[in-house]
This record gives structure tokens, C-alpha cells and sequence, in this order.
């Protein structure tokens, strides 16, 4: 199962990879494609002007992506003409412009983390992810300019549904930052907020639990139609540094928003919905174009307002892929060809324009192939429809019938039931394994090439097609050179004028693999269900055993004038019964022996050795042994068993009242807690090594004087260490939970165990609370 996870999450991460690098690389591409449409350039040029411009401007080439997107409503500029840094605009009376270089690295890593943005909602996400830690941002707010001069909420992170909601739409009032900042094309810094609530309506419920905040405009197009709003809990006013990181994050997020495509008029969207609704259903390549013009008329571009699923674009991108995009970003040598001037007369005129035959490129299951078209461009209100034939040769349509048989491992077959004639592709013959220099097989002799257990099935089939015209779909299986093969055969009837059947036509498939392959499943889902029950059997077997040889007392102990209360909690997850295990007795001399044990390992072999140290432990130290002598013998007893490989781990105790004096020795376990006058503090561990770990052991002894009122705490480490956590932390924690003060009516130990176990453990955990009662209890007693 370990393996099988690392394999998943390799696996995983090299999906997650090749996710970033397509995303990455269509980022790349459709940059490439703006440059192409501002410049005229070829390709490779584009790419390498791309490269200059970030190299010019110490900024890596993703960046320069991000800006060349969100700048396609600027005119084109070079290279020598690409900004160098990020400008401020602050606006109110003490705002200055301000101008720095922005940090590469941070706004490298946020132009990597655009590519995996699919809507503005998921934008606004990341802008919060990368921007908080470095500019103290705590909600981020998209605000996009609507047709009728209002302001919708496309994207929030960091404020609740609620108050999203009640800003959902903003009419075009005065006092709104957000539509200032648009109209003015500037920055708005508002950083005192008695000053921002006199002029501005202010976003929060109260607004005071964001002091300070700040609109940025995103030029997505001319005017700017985008607002990016940062609200900061903390006081004071933005630095520099921040104003500039903001603004280059602003300027990063042009390019995303644009490739979301602008904001539709809602009849015009109802519009598009509606030719995308028939486009949906036609087996055509077509788009619905809506012209956008510059302030003095002129049509610059078009944008794709639907398309069909067979269209496709230079980089590969179909169907719904397109909608929202320009029309010149997806085809940019289409400015310099007359498909080009094609559109805008069809655009003027009204009248149909219907192109030449030409050569184009597509790509087609990620291959770029040349082929053949012809365009047709008829107006529809104010927009046009585009659409393309393609025009194949018959060889190449012949060649991908072939190429579906063999991928498919199908093949078609007639019989003309008047005249006996039959015929197969060649697939068919592949299947059957048979010569085609003998011919096809007639219809009423096809059964005989099936296995004779099939054989009535398919003749039945065949009789009812052949009289009643009844189609059929049936498996069966024949023998050829190389086994026993799967097939199924689908055939229909073809009538004349009196509904008699004179033609069968249907293909045959070879669903061998399929099969195979569904046998294998069903005899591995069959193995699981073995091996599962097996483990179930092993699972409730080990716990029996282990209650059997581990009884829990209900009420407290008293040994030796002590309380010792007890706790043996198993693991809340897994299939598997663990080792941990605990002995309180009293000695014949009197003394009380305490014993806490955790076995390595899980199920039926840890149970039993559980139960070997811990019966052996107990006969050891009644009949004399020290401590030390039985760990040593523990420890060659462990390696002589029937797991040579076993290791063990365990804390012996011995307390003689008379002297309240402690003698115990350890195997790699953790040390007793000591709990004195409301403080904690561990033990000193003597010399030990974990049993089973080596044949030539050392162990050393230590001592302690308990005194009345002490509390003494033995426990397993599941009782302090959590996954990736070192075992420190949770010393620590097993110390401060301790000395917390006492609740009344509950136990010292359940308040400890309710203070420190989670839900779903992953270990057992067994514990020993040992208490000295003070001078009055013994009295008492």
C-alpha cells in the first residue's frame, strides 16, 4: 500500500506539473498571438520580441505574457518602448507618485500562479494568497464596469457571502472609491477612514473592521473596466514598496481578466446564449462574431461571442473554449488575408461573403495539420457568422475509416440476402482470423464459426433477422491460432418496397482484452474480499485475546497504600489490535510492582508477544529477580521467540511504602512523569536499550522518594506523539496538561486523557496514574 501511494503521488505531481506547463505554454502562445496581430510578425519573431521586452524590463517572460494580454487595447510598442518599472498614482491631498522596481521574485511567483486561474472568482483567491503576507491584504474585491455604468462584484476573497452579496451590484451613484478610481483611470489610497467615510461609501459591516484600503483600476480595455480593491485590518497608510507591489499586481491581472472575456450587454449575452444553443447541435466549424471598434468607429476586432464544437483555433482550443475571446488572438494571420476585408464588407454591406479555397492550419488532437477551406460570412444583427468547410480528399476519409477499425478492433459487413453476395473490410478477416483470398463468410454459415455452446444463440439471431427484420446484438465467442477470442456481432436488416429483408448490414468487434481484462477484475475484487474477511477474523480474534489477557479494572486500585487509577484506550482507526499493555500488583513482601509495555507492531503476533512479556515480567519479579536481571532475561526471551525481529519497549517500577522509595529501570521508553506540589517534571532515564534490539543489553537502575500528595504518571507513547511531530512537543504538552488545576467531578486521569487524545487515534494508549495520598488520607485509611 506505501508503494501504491508514492506511486500515486508521483504520478500526481507530474499531472499537476504537466497541467502547469499547457497552461503555462497557452499563456505563451496566445501572447505570441497579440504580438503577431500588433506587429505583422511571423512566430519565432513573436517569441523573441516577448523575450527581449522582459529581458529589457528585469522581468521573467510569464510576466511580460500576463502585461502583453492585459495591453491588446494599447497600441503595439517595442521593446524599447516597454516600461521598466511599475507607476503609483495615489490620488486625495497627500498622495505622490511613486515609482520602484518590483520585487522578480514575488511577482514571478504570482504570474506562475495566474496560468491555473479559470474565472475571476479564482482570481481574486490567488491575488489574496500571494499578496497577504507581503502587503498585509485581507480581502480582495473585483468590481467590473457594467454596460449601464454600475458596478458588479465578479470575484471576492476574504469577505463573507453576506456582505458579497449586499454589494453585489452598484448603481452608478457618486461616493462609490471603486467607480472613481475606474472614471479617473488612478489609484485611490484610503488610509484614514474618518476622512474615506465622509466622501466615499464605505464597504464593511461596520466598515471600521478595515481601516485602511486601496482601488487600483485594471485596464482591460479603454476605459478601464476592472477594479481591484485591497482592505487591510491594520492602521496606517500604504508604503511605498506595498503601492508598488499592488500596482504590478494590478497590471499582471489585465491579461487573466481579458482571456475571461469582457463584459457582455445582457441582450446581447441573452443573444449569444441562444446562437450558442443551436451551434451546440450543428456538425459544422462556425463562430458568432461581435465587432469592437475604437473611439473613432473603426472595427479593430472582433469578439467570439459562440462557437461550434468543431472550430478550433491555431493553438488548439475548441468550441466554448473560444467564447469571450478576440477573434485576431486565436487567428492572427487573418488580419493580412481577404477573409480579413471579407468580414468587414459582410459587416457594412449586409451581403454574404463567400472565400476562395485556401490553405490553413489545425490542430487536431494535438497535431497541427494543413488542410483545405472554404469560409462563408453572413451578417446577423450586428454581428456576423463565420463558417468553415473543410474540404477532405476521399483517400484521406477512407484512410481514417481504417484507422477507426483498427484502433476500435471493429470491422463493417454486408450480405445481400437476393443475391448470396457478402462482404467484409479487412478488420473482419483480422478478427476471425481468416485468409480474405478465401472470401466472407455467408450470413447463414456464420454460427459455424462459433464455439458450439454459442452456436444456438447466434443462430437463432440471425433466423430472426433474415424473416422478421429484427436486429440483433450478440456475443459470442470463437477459436482461432491464437486462443479463445470475445466477440459481438450487431447487424440490421435492409427492406424493399414490401418490408422483406434483401440486405444485412453491421459490423463485428473484438472485445477479447475488455474481456479479459473484466475476468481479472472480478477474480481480484474476489481475492480482496478473501483477504479482507481474513484480516476481520485475525482483527476480532486479537481483540478478544487481548481483552482476555488484559483485563481493565472498573474502580481505582490500592496497592501498597497507593491509588493507581488505569486506562487502556485502543486505536480509534485500522484494521490492526496493537501491543500496548500495563501489570499493577502487590508483591508477597508487600511492595506494588508497576509495569507499562508497548510491543512493536500490530495484530495477532503483537498480541502475543504482549502477553509473553507481560506474564513472564510479573513471574520474574515475584520470584527475586531485580529489575534490571528481568530485562535482561526479557530481552533474550524476546529474541528467541517466534519473531526474531520483534522489539518491545518498557518501564519497570517498584515502590516499597515503608520508605516510599522508587526503583525502576527502562527498555526505550519514555520516562515517568513526576507531579509534585502543582509542578512537572520528568524523570532522569537510567541506561536502556529497546528489548530485542541487541543480545549483549545494558540496563541501569534509578531511584526516587515519593512523598505524600506526589502523582506519578506511566505511560505508552501514544499517549504523546502525534504524526509529524516530534516526540518533544508532546512531553510538553503531557506536562502542561498535568499541571492544569482540578475540575470538580472529574478524574485527574480522565481530565489528562480529555485534555490531550484527539478523535481518531492511530496508536493505543495505556496509562498508569499512580497517587501518594497526603498524611490525612493514610490516617483515614
Amino acid at each position: 500500500m506505501a508503494a501504491l501511494t508514492r506511486v500515486v503521488a508521483r504520478q500526481r505531481a507530474e499531472m499537476d506539473r504537466l497541467q502547469d506547463l499547457a497552461a503555462t505554454s497557452a499563456v505563451l502562445e496566445r501572447a505570441k498571438g497579440a504580438v503577431m496581430a500588433q506587429t505583422g510578425c511571423p512566430p519565432d519573431a513573436a517569441q523573441e520580441e516577448l523575450q527581449q521586452r522582459a529581458q529589457d524590463a528585469r522581468r521573467t517572460l510569464l510576466e511580460e505574457c500576463w502585461l502583453t494580454l492585459g495591453a491588446l487595447g494599447s497600441p503595439a510598442r517595442t521593446a524599447s518602448e516597454a516600461p521598466s518599472s511599475y507607476v503609483v498614482t495615489g490620488a486625495g491631498p497627500d498622495a505622490r507618485p511613486e515609482s520602484a522596481e518590483a520585487d522578480a521574485v514575488s511577482l514571478g511567483r504570482l504570474a506562475q500562479a495566474l496560468v491555473r486561474v479559470g474565472s475571476p472568482q479564482d482570481l481574486a483567491r490567488c491575488l489574496l494568497d500571494h499578496l497577504a503576507p507581503e502587503t498585509g491584504a485581507d480581502a480582495v474585491l473585483l468590481f467590473a464596469r457594467l454596460p449601464s455604468g454600475g458596478l458588479e462584484l465578479v470575484g471576492h476573497a476574504g469577505i463573507d457571502d453576506t456582505l458579497a452579496d449586499q454589494w453585489a451590484r452598484v448603481p452608478p451613484l457618486s461616493g462609490i472609491a471603486a467607480l472613481d478610481a475606474l472614471n479617473a483611470g488612478q489609484a485611490y489610497w484610503l488610509e484614514d477612514l474618518q476622512e474615506a467615510g465622509k466622501r466615499y461609501l464605505l464597504i464593511g459591516n461596520p466598515p471600521e473592521q478595515w481601516p485602511t484600503r486601496a482601488w487600483l483600476p485594471v485596464t482591460t480595455g479603454k476605459p478601464a473596466d476592472v477594479a481591484l480593491g485591497i482592505l487591510r485590518r491594520r492602521e496606517g497608510p500604504f508604503t511605498p514598496e506595498v503601492r508598488q507591489r499592488l500596482l504590478a499586481a494590478a497590471r499582471l491581472c489585465a491579461g487573466p481578466l481579458r482571456m475571461f472575456g469582457p463584459r457582455q450587454d445582457p441582450a446581447i449575452g441573452a443573444a449569444a446564449d441562444a446562437v450558442q444553443t443551436v451551434f451546440d447541435r450543428l456538425p459544422v466549424a462556425a463562430v458568432l462574431l461581435t465587432p469592437l471598434r475604437t473611439a473613432s468607429g473603426r472595427v479593430e476586432d472582433f469578439r467570439i461571442d459562440a462557437a461550434t464544437a468543431d472550430t478550433s483555433d491555431t493553438v488548439g482550443r475548441t468550441g466554448r473554449e473560444l467564447v469571450g475571446l478576440r477573434f485576431l488572438e486565436c487567428w492572427p494571420t487573418v488580419a493580412d488575408e481577404p477573409l480579413w476585408q471579407g468580414c468587414l464588407a459582410a459587416l457594412v454591406s449586409g451581403q454574404p461573403y463567400e472565400s476562395e479555397p485556401f490553405a490553413g492550419q489545425q490542430v487536431v488532437d494535438g497535431v497541427s495539420e494543413l488542410s483545405t477551406y472554404s469560409a462563408r460570412v453572413a451578417r446577423l444583427g450586428d454581428g456576423l457568422v463565420l463558417s468553415w468547410i473543410r474540404h477532405d480528399p476521399s483517400d484521406r476519409q477512407e484512410q481514417r475509416l481504417a484507422d477507426v477499425q483498427r484502433l476500435g478492433n471493429l470491422g463493417w459487413a454486408n450480405w445481400n440476402l437476393v443475391t448470396g453476395e457478402a462482404n467484409w473490410s479487412s478488420q473482419v478477416f483480422a478478427i476471425f482470423d481468416r485468409d480474405p483470398a478465401r472470401g466472407a463468410v455467408p450470413l447463414a454459415q456464420l454460427p459455424g464459426l462459433a464455439l458450439p455452446e454459442e452456436i444456438p444463440t447466434l443462430t437463432r439471431a440471425i433466423g430472426d433477422l433474415v424473416r422478421e427484420g429484427r436486429p440483433f446484438d450478440v456475443p459470442f465467442r470463437i477459436v482461432t491460432r491464437t486462443g479463445v477470442r470475445h466477440l459481438r456481432a450487431v447487424a440490421e436488416a435492409v427492406a424493399d418496397v414490401h418490408g422483406t429483408p434483401v440486405e444485412v448490414h453491421g459490423f463485428v468487434q473484438d472485445l477479447t482484452t475488455q474481456r479479459n481484462a473484466e475476468l481479472a477484475l472480478v477474480a481480484s475484487e474476489r481475492a480482496i474480499l478473501t483477504q479482507h474477511g481474513v484480516l476481520q477474523a485475525e482483527r476480532t480474534v486479537a481483540a478478544r485475546l487481548q481483552d482476555a489477557l488484559l483485563p481493565l479494572p472498573k474502580k481505582p486500585v490500592r496497592l501498597a497504600g497507593l491509588r493507581v487509577d488505569i486506562a487502556y484506550l485502543p486505536a480509534q482507526s485500522g484494521l490492526n489490535v496493537g501491543g500496548d499493555w500495563f501489570s499493577a500488583i502487590e508483591l508477597p513482601d508487600g511492595d506494588a510492582l508497576f509495569v507499562v509495555g508497548d510491543v512493536a507492531g500490530h495484530g495477532m503476533d503483537a498480541v502475543a508477544a504482549m502477553a509473553l512479556l507481560r506474564f513472564t515480567a510479573k513471574g520474574m519479579v515475584i520470584t527475586g529477580s531485580s529489575l534490571t536481571g528481568a530485562l535482561v532475561r526479557l530481552n533474550a526471551l524476546l529474541l528467541h521467540s517466534r519473531d526474531p525481529h520483534g522489539t518491545a519497549t518498557m518501564v519497570l517500577a517498584r515502590y516499597t511504602p515503608r520508605e516510599r522509595r522508587l526503583v525502576w529501570a527502562q527498555a526505550g521508553h519514555p520516562p515517568p512523569l513526576l507531579l509534585r506540589d502543582g509542578e512537572a517534571r520528568y524523570l532522569a532515564r537510567p541506561f536502556g536499550v529497546l528489548l530485542g534490539a541487541t543480545d549483549t543489553p545494558r540496563y541501569e537502575e534509578a531511584e526516587c522518594r515519593l512523598a505524600p500528595g506526589d502523582r506519578l504518571v506511566l505511560y505508552t507513547d501514544g499517549l504523546v506523539e502525534r504524526p509529524a511531530e516530534s516526540i518533544d512537543r508532546g512531553l510538553e504538552r503531557l506536562s502542561r496538561a498535568a499541571t492544569q488545576p482540578a475540575v470538580a467531578g472529574l478524574a485527574p486521569l480522565a481530565r489528562l486523557l480529555g485534555a490531550l487524545l484527539e478523535p481518531e487515534r492511530r496508536d493505543d494508549v495505556c496509562v498508569l496514574d499512580i497517587q501518594v495520598p497526603d498524611d490525612g488520607d493514610l490516617a483515614t485509611d
